[in-house]
């Protein structure tokens, strides 16, 4: 036996018996429940109230989604520039409304002028809702008028802006002050957004995982090494493949529901997907198409 073939063996054994020994000491922490994540069957969030179906992130799309009998929205938001959070996903306005220029350089008021609904069209090509008097929201105003949905809220605004390192303390306020702690999760795709935010909020809000903290619960899994891994965040809202990364693995979804984490997918419209992720653990799913998908739901939950 050669002296290389000697060094590799031995090397390898030394994997191995790190491995048997950190498995016999290493035991993965599950997260402890968030009364917000507490669901018995599938979950089906509107995707910025149900963006295929009407004007994103207006009343008219919140009340026709409500209306379906869904369990809650996927919205996003960002900060004006008297420092109101307002629900929008772009930090420019144009592609939903009549205005231009970022949404950090208009005022609440200012916004509340535009018309929402402008840039919407229907499957037939025409625009429905324009000039029908939809207006930009404040979080607040949408969480007073859905009391008794869920309301996944994510941080769009960079960490690396000023409005940006406002965000999470604005939002921990409002929602102590609201007291909807229990009616709410948390994410971006900032994992510095989200830590920053938890440092507000102590755990006494769901949170959920950053790009960074997706990869690293991956290749914790991925490397046989996942009894290491400790997880951060008390849920998953991830696409079924992030980059190269196939997140929809029945194996994937399993090791995160053994940590008490819900998965919930965004980007999946068709049935016989939906089925196949629900079948494999998926906890529900981030929707442009509220209709269609509470269809395949109901029709799985009978």
């Amino acid at each position: 036996m050669g002296r290389k073939t000697k060094v590799a063996l031995t090397v390898g054994a030394a994997g191995v018996a790190a491995w048997a020994a950190s498995k016999a000491v290493a035991k993965p922490i599950p997260r402890k429940g968030k009364i917000a994540l507490d669901f018995k069957k599938p979950v089906v969030l509107a995707h910025r109230g149900g963006l295929s179906e009407a004007p994103e992130h207006t009343s008219v799309a919140f009340s026709k989604s409500a209306a379906l009998g869904i369990h809650g929205f996927a919205i996003d938001i960002r900060l004006t520039k008297d420092e109101e959070i307002v629900v929008f996903h772009d930090e420019y306005l144009e592609r939903t409304t009549d205005l231009s220029g970022r949404i950090s350089d208009h005022t609440f008021n200012d916004l509340k002028k535009a018309d929402a609904g402008y840039h919407f069209t229907d499957v037939a090509g025409h625009h429905p809702y324009r000039g029908t008097g939809e207006t930009i929201l404040s979080l607040q105003e949408l969480l007073e008028l859905y009391p008794h949905l869920f309301i996944l809220i994510n941080l769009k605004d960079s960490p690396d802006t000023y409005e940006g390192s406002l965000m999470p303390s604005k939002l921990w306020r409002l929602l102590e002050e609201l007291g909807v702690e229990d009616c709410v999760a948390v994410t971006s795709i900032y994992d510095e957004q989200i830590d920053r935010f938890n440092l507000y909020a102590q755990n006494r809000v769901a949170i959920g995982a950053g790009d960074s903290e997706v990869k690293k619960a991956y290749a914790s899994y991925t490397s046989k090494f996942g009894h290491l891994y400790n997880p951060k965040a008390d849920f998953y809202r991830i696409p079924a493949k992030l980059g190269v990364f196939p997140l929809g693995l029945e194996g994937f979804m399993q090791f995160l529901n053994q940590l008490n984490i819900p998965v919930y997918f965004e980007g999946i419209e068709e049935k016989e997907s939906c089925i196949k992720l629900l079948n494999a653990g998926a906890s529900g799913f981030v929707t442009d198409h509220p209709t269609s998908i509470m269809e395949t739901i109901q029709e799985y939950s009978d």
